[in-house]
C-alpha cells in the first residue's frame, strides 16, 4: 500500500514539474503598518483579547447546543471578527476592535497558544498505543491517510497553476496540500466521542489510536514539508539529518531521562514548581532545537509532550495548570489571527466556490474512502467502517495549524488558505449529525475533554 502510494506520488511529481505557478498576491495577507505609541497599543490589544475571548466563548456555548464541539464556535467567532464579517459590514469598528497594530503582538501569543496547545495534544498522546496495535489499526490508519495524501498531490495538479505563489515548487505545494488532506484532529475527535459516550467502546477505541497515529504521521510528514520548503537545495540534506538526530536523541536518549527524573521527583517530593520550571525549560529548548534544525517550534512542544509519560502524575498536573489558560486565552488570539487572514471574499466567482467545493469533497472522500475500504477488508461491519470513515474526517484546530504554517512560508496563498479554511470548517460541522443518521443515537454530553 505504501509502495503503491509513493509510486503515485512520484507520478503527479513528474507530471506537475513542468507547470507554472501565477504571480504571488501574498498582499493579502494581514501586515502591520508602522507601530504606534506603546501605550496605545497595549490598550488596543489588550481590548481585542477581551472581545475576541467574550466572542469566542459565546460562539463556542451556542454550538455547544447545536452538539458541535465548542472549538469550531471559537474558529467561526475568529473569522467573523475578521474581514469575512465584521470588516464588510462594519470596516470602521473592525479598524477599532482589531486595528492592524495589534496583529504582530496576536501573532506572538497566538504562536505561543499553539506551542503550549501542541504540548497538550503531546500529553496526550499515548505512545504505548502507537507500538500495540492490531492488523485493523495499522491498515486503517495508514489508509486514512495516504488516500487523501494522494488525491490532495493529484488535486495540486489542478490547484498549482492557479493558487500557488510562484514562489514555490511544485514538488512542495503538492506535498503541502496533500499532508493538509490528510489531517485528522484527534482532540476534536476525542471529544465528539466523548460526548455521545463511545470513549471506552471498541469502535471509539479503534478511532482514537487511528487518529492518535494520523496525527503524529501528519506532523512527521509535514515537518519533511517544512524542511523542503524552509531549506535550498544544498541545505535540505543537512536540515534533515539534523531532524533525524534530534528525533533520535529525544526518543532515545531524552525520553528515559524525563522517566527516570518523574519517578526520582515522586520519591523525594520535588515541588510542583520545581517540576513545573523544569519541563517549561525543556519546552523552550525543544522548540529552539526544532527550529535551528530548520523546521517549525511546534513539533519540538509536540514531541516533548508525547514523551512525557502519558498516566504520570507529573502530565496530569501539566494538564490541568496548563489547559484553561490555553483554551481561554491563547487559543482565542490564535483564532482571531486567523480571522484576520481569512478573507472569505477572496472567493467570490461560481468558479472560485466550485473549486472550493471540490477541495472539500476530495477531502472528505479520501478520507472516508480510505477509513471505510481499510476498515472493511480488516473486518468491521459496514456501519462501523461507515462510522470510523466519518469520525476521521474530523480536521478542527489541527487543519488550521497546519493552514497557517503554510500561508506563513508562501506556499498557500491566501485565497487558497482561504478555500482550505472553509474546507476545515465545513467538514468538521459535517461530523457530528452525519453520524447521528449513521448511528441514530442521541447526543449525549457526559464528560469534558482536556483539550477541545
Amino acid at each position: 500500500m505504501i509502495g503503491a502510494a509513493v509510486a503515485a506520488v512520484l507520478a503527479v511529481f513528474g507530471a506537475g514539474s513542468s507547470l507554472v505557478a501565477p504571480v504571488s498576491d501574498l498582499a493579502a495577507v494581514a501586515t502591520s503598518p508602522a507601530p504606534a505609541a506603546a501605550q496605545d497599543t497595549l490598550l488596543h490589544v489588550l481590548l481585542a483579547l477581551v472581545i475576541v475571548i467574550i466572542a469566542a466563548r459565546l460562539c463556542g456555548a451556542l454550538c455547544q447546543r447545536l452538539h458541535q464541539p465548542a472549538v469550531i464556535g471559537e474558529v467561526i467567532a475568529g473569522i467573523l471578527l475578521g474581514p469575512s464579517l465584521l470588516g464588510r459590514i462594519a470596516p470602521g469598528l473592525m479598524n477599532w476592535v482589531l486595528p492592524a497594530a495589534t496583529a504582530p503582538y496576536l501573532s506572538i501569543i497566538a504562536q505561543i497558544g499553539v506551542i503550549l496547545f501542541m504540548f497538550l495534544v503531546g500529553l496526550q498522546l499515548d505512545l504505548s498505543q502507537l507500538t500495540k496495535k492490531t492488523h485493523a489499526t495499522i491498515a486503517i490508519s495508514h489508509a486514512s491517510i495516504l488516500v487523501p495524501f494522494v488525491l490532495g498531490c493529484v488535486l495540486a495538479l489542478w490547484l498549482y497553476p492557479r493558487y500557488a505563489t510562484g514562489q514555490v515548487s511544485f514538488t512542495v505545494f503538492a506535498l503541502f496540500v496533500g499532508v493538509s488532506l490528510s489531517v485528522t484532529a484527534f482532540p476534536v475527535l476525542a471529544r465528539i466521542l466523548t460526548d455521545r459516550g463511545l470513549q471506552s467502546t471498541y469502535m471509539g477505541t479503534v478511532a482514537l489510536t487511528c487518529a492518535a497515529v494520523d496525527d503524529a504521521t501528519a506532523w512527521c510528514l509535514l515537518a519533511v514539508v517544512v524542511a523542503i520548503a524552509k531549506a535550498d537545495a544544498s541545505s535540505a540534506v543537512r536540515t534533515l539529518a539534523m531532524t533525524a538526530v534530534y528525533l533520535v536523541v529525544m526518543l532515545w536518549v531524552v525520553r528515559p531521562l524525563v522517566t527516570r527524573a518523574i519517578r526520582s521527583a515522586s520519591r523525594r517530593a520535588v515541588s510542583a514548581q520545581a517540576m513545573m520550571s523544569f519541563v517549561v525549560v525543556a519546552l523552550l529548548i525543544s522548540t529552539l532545537a526544532t527550529e535551528a534544525a530548520g523546521i517549525h517550534a511546534i513539533f519540538g512542544a509536540f514531541l516533548l509532550g508525547a514523551i512525557i509519560p502519558h498516566a504520570s502524575e507529573l502530565a496530569r498536573d501539566l494538564q490541568g495548570k496548563l489547559h484553561d489558560i490555553v483554551i481561554v486565552l491563547f487559543l482565542p488570539a490564535f483564532f482571531a489571527f486567523t480571522g484576520l487572514r481569512t478573507e472569505i471574499g477572496l472567493v467570490s466567482t461560481p468558479t472560485e466556490w466550485f473549486i472550493c467545493a471540490v477541495i472539500t469533497l476530495t477531502a472528505s472522500l479520501g478520507k472516508f474512502g480510505g477509513t471505510f475500504a481499510a476498515a472493511k477488508v480488516t473486518g468491521f461491519m459496514s456501519r462501523d467502517a461507515v462510522s470510523l470513515g466519518i469520525l476521521m474526517n474530523t480536521r478542527g484546530l489541527m487543519e488550521l495549524i497546519v493552514l497557517n504554517l503554510g500561508l506563513d512560508l508562501g506556499i498557500l496563498s491566501p485565497t487558497l488558505f482561504t478555500m482550505l479554511v472553509i474546507m476545515a470548517v465545513l467538514t468538521t460541522l459535517a461530523t457530528t449529525p452525519v453520524l447521528d443518521l449513521v448511528t441514530r443515537r442521541p447526543v449525549v454530553n457526559t464528560s469534558r475533554l482536556a483539550v477541545p
